[in-house]
């Protein structure tokens, strides 16, 4: 088992991987820059150490900080968490090379697979369904419009290296190509320091589903359900809820054996997701998978009673995974919603401040996930999520309920938040009875 665990992280993905790691008695060192001195995830930790300035790239994103902190402090592992480094296939390479066990997957497949382009190729092979696109990489614009035209508008102008829903812009016309590729590499060269795209066919009213899974260094590989992620805005998600209500028991065991077959197909260890897009006519295609723990994670360990930060954990220590299939067990119905320190009425400008009151909600089934306290002051560098509130209900009627209580009760004083925008959405109609696809927040205007 690994000793001391290194979160290169913050907020409450830090806070979670401390209470995981301590409850498999494993020493943890928290990192955080001059603007998180005070944050609830340096408090919890066994050791705390300081990795530079406000700015993320400073910090959070300094890997020569981060792995002299690791050195410093005797670390001999690193869990990146989400965001930040924990798809940056050189920083995974660099743990290994300071031989610091990375939580997660091998360098080499963060680095296949978080090419957009290469990893729909190697499921293509695979015959797994892949959305029609190219490669827009070196291509003139002559040439990705000859493609384009045999794809068929609308498509999808994306970033080959994006995630978190930036570098992505939806084309109805060729008209309108030349600029939204201009924009897009823009965009990811900000975000992504790699201006390369990829263009594919846009899949209209599609449903997000993804499929959670687990595999050791064995070559045992289990799922532990869907999630369906259809609720977004901008490309980035808001609420995310297991079962999805609109797949069959048919398309939900081919999504399965998909996700499976895709990871044994790349050789992947650790948690991962794979990610699918659901059509009205129940087809399904694959989007991307994800090579880390991700922000929904709790609605599956809620449903199936497995803690994955865990079992991320074991299986980097090189242990077998704990579960088999034929045992995963699934209960009821799980749904989260992300609670933003934003302004819904402006543009959802966020809203950095100190935290005056804070009242979180309880009762049964209610788990909250945060890294807030009365008193906290919310830097304005980072992500803008202060928790996540997490229902479980014996069927979606109820869970609902639950969750509209729970946001009901949730009281932040001090700064702005997007509780009324959630409210919003679980009282909209063609929410509960599920006739919404991914455009679900522009189509109802909520």
């Amino acid at each position: 088992m690994l000793k001391k665990v290194l979160i290169a992280n913050r907020g409450e993905i830090a806070v979670r991987i401390i209470r995981a790691c301590k409850e498999l008695n494993i020493k943890t060192v928290a990192v955080y820059s001059n603007a998180d001195k005070d944050s609830l995830h340096t408090r919890l930790a066994d050791e705390a150490i300081c990795i530079g300035e406000p700015a993320a790239n400073q910090s959070y994103l300094n890997v020569k900080n981060i792995l002299e902190a690791a050195n410093i402090t005797g670390a001999d592992s690193i869990h990146p968490g989400f965001g930040f480094l924990s798809e940056n296939a050189k920083f995974a390479k660099m743990c290994e090379e300071c031989n610091i066990k990375f939580v997660g997957p091998h360098y080499s497949v963060i680095e296949k697979m978080g090419d957009k382009v290469h990893s729909k190729e190697t499921m293509k092979k695979a015959e797994i369904p892949v959305i029609p696109g190219i490669d827009a990489k070196d291509k003139s614009l002559r040439e990705i419009k000859k493609a384009t035209q045999k794809i068929g508008y609308p498509i999808m102008v994306k970033a080959s290296n994006g995630g978190g829903g930036k570098g992505i812009r939806i084309v109805e016309k060729e008209e309108d190509l030349e600029n939204s590729l201009n924009i897009v590499k823009k965009e990811a060269k900000q975000a992504f320091n790699n201006d390369d795209i990829y263009i594919e066919k846009y899949i209209e009213h599609p449903r997000h589903v993804e499929v959670q899974v687990l595999a050791d260094e064995f070559g045992n590989v289990i799922h532990l359900g869907e999630r369906d992620c259809t609720i977004q805005r901008k490309n980035q998600k808001i609420l995310e809820e297991t079962p999805s209500i609109v797949l069959d028991e048919n398309l939900r065991e081919r999504l399965y054996k998909a996700a499976i077959k895709a990871v044994k197909t790349v050789n992947y260890t650790n948690a991962g997701t794979v990610e699918f897009l659901v059509d009205k006519n129940g087809n399904y295609y694959f989007m991307e998978m994800n090579t880390r723990i991700q922000v929904e994670h709790p609605v599956t360990e809620v449903l199936t009673g497995i803690d994955i930060v865990k079992e991320q954990i074991k299986i980097a220590s090189g242990e077998k995974l704990s579960y088999k299939q034929n045992k995963i067990k699934f209960n009821g119905h799980v749904i989260e919603v992300r609670v933003n320190a934003e302004n819904p009425n402006k543009n959802f400008m966020p809203s950095p401040g100190t935290i005056t009151g804070l009242n979180l909600p309880g009762g049964n089934g209610v788990r909250i996930d945060s890294g807030i306290y009365a008193g906290y002051t919310i830097p304005p560098y980072y992500d803008s999520m202060l928790a996540k509130i997490i229902v479980h209900g014996q069927n979606r009627e109820e869970t609902i309920a639950k969750l509209k209580q729970a946001l009901q009760e949730l009281i932040v004083e001090g700064v702005y938040t997007n509780i009324d925008y959630l409210l919003k959405i679980i009282d909209n109609e063609n929410f509960k009875t599920g006739n919404y696809d991914t455009s679900f927040i522009e189509k109802f205007t909520i």
